[in-house]
């Protein structure tokens, strides 16, 4: 590992506040049952849901009316608190995480409950393992019915499954990795376009985004690394080709190619680079590191302020979101060992997330509008789990940079 600009004794400092954060939001999350909120279920109130008289239009201002409102309606509106399955695959990184730091069981079993909810509540009509959302979701492009799988849930949830194996030795989790790889291959559409094919967002249905197709990509390069088969490397690299092809000239990526899609954020930025970190690293292939790192690069120097705020879009910071806070923080420490300044920036984000984001109780808050202006909504994946996930990576990366320094 490389020499990290912060000293030791620094980064040693640094691990109480980070676990004095973690804990409080584990307490939070085993005392409000692993429910919350998602940003995205505003369709699911049963008082406003009738008057949208099943329109596109409609929907798509009661859904995003709800989820940029500065204030959490849900309770009036009739949504209930529930559990996520994408939550519940970043809480079992993020139990696997401290498993792997502290060594206390008390983590290794709580993955293991999370894990195996997941094996027990996978959708039933397809060729392999998939998830989807818990409530309806209408977006720009499309409309998608609860119990849908998307590539993006089944993606994240299939890492956490081969997390599962790494660290547990659970063969059974790295099964259902596999079995999820054969959802993505057999049950979604992939288009050709040029050297590259892009993997949709779901099934039955022309959705091509990048961090959606990517994140198809780097599961099967994941599981390509433990069973060697060679279509979930071939795939896997048709699908990081169509997203290397789409660099723009600043060195970033479009959410989409259409015309709608047309917008760069930084956690959608930094799933791609990510996915592109996994694919390297699990194939050997590495045609593709340049386009990684002048990704990554534009991202570190586009989407923080010097404080360690993290920006949403490319072109200004409002709103700040918790989402930006976590994925950031993953990132950063996914390529530490590659970038040795990557620690420094994750720890000021986390430092600013916990002063800004946290509340008292433990949890946090979902989007800061102004200084004055807060929604402290209590998101579940979008939020809590994804948070506790990235916090405990940070926790254990310094842990282990302390070892060998």
């Amino acid at each position: 590992m490389p020499e990290t600009s912060i000293e030791s004794s620094s980064l040693e400092a640094v691990k109480p506040v980070l676990h004095e954060s973690v804990m409080r939001l584990a307490q939070w999350l085993e005392e409000h049952d692993y429910r919350g909120y998602d940003t995205f279920d505003g369709l699911s109130s049963p008082i406003l849901r009738p008057l949208t008289f099943e329109t596109r239009l409609l929907r798509t201002v009661l859904l995003q009316g709800v989820r940029r409102f500065p204030v959490n309606l849900r309770p009036i509106l009739g949504i209930r608190m529930a559990q996520s399955s994408k939550g519940m695959g970043f809480l079992a990184r993020g139990f696997l995480r401290l498993f792997q730091v502290t060594g206390d069981k008390v983590w290794a079993e709580r993955a293991e409950m999370a894990l195996d909810l997941l094996i027990e509540n996978q959708l039933a009509g397809y060729s392999g393992a998939c998830w989807g959302n818990h409530f309806d979701y209408q977006s720009r492009g499309f409309y998608l019915p609860k119990g849908v799988p998307t590539i993006v849930w089944t993606s994240l949830i299939g890492h956490a499954f081969v997390d599962g194996f790494e660290h547990l030795g659970r063969e059974k989790y790295l099964d259902t990795a596999v079995s999820a790889c054969e959802h993505i291959l057999k049950d979604l559409d992939r288009v050709s376009d040029g050297a590259g094919e892009c993997i949709s967002y779901i099934p039955n249905g022309k959705t091509w985004v990048h961090n959606a197709n990517t994140l198809g990509a780097s599961l099967l390069a994941r599981c390509y690394a433990h069973t060697r088969n060679e279509q979930y490397l071939e795939v896997g690299r048709k699908a990081i080709q169509y997203t290397a092809q789409y660099q723009r000239p600043d060195r970033s990526w479009y959410y989409g190619e259409k015309d709608n899609l047309h917008w760069v954020d930084s956690f959608h930025t930094a799933y791609v680079l990510d996915c592109f970190k996994h694919y390297s690293m699990n194939t050997g292939d590495k045609q593709f590191d340049s386009i990684m790192m002048s990704g990554y690069e534009y991202w570190k120097r586009t989407f923080f302020l010097e404080d360690g705020t993290p920006r949403y879009y490319a072109q200004k910071t409002l709103p700040l979101d918790i989402q930006c806070s976590s994925q950031a923080i993953d990132t950063l420490v996914f390529f530490n060992d590659i970038d040795p300044d990557s620690l420094e920036l994750a720890v000021k984000v986390a430092r600013w997330t916990i002063d800004h984001m946290q509340d008292r109780s433990g949890y946090f808050y979902y989007r800061r509008y102004s200084p004055w202006i807060v929604n402290k909504t209590p998101t579940l994946h979008w939020g809590q789990a994804t948070m506790l996930c990235a916090m405990a990576g940070l926790y254990c990366s310094i842990d282990m940079n302390g070892r060998t320094a």
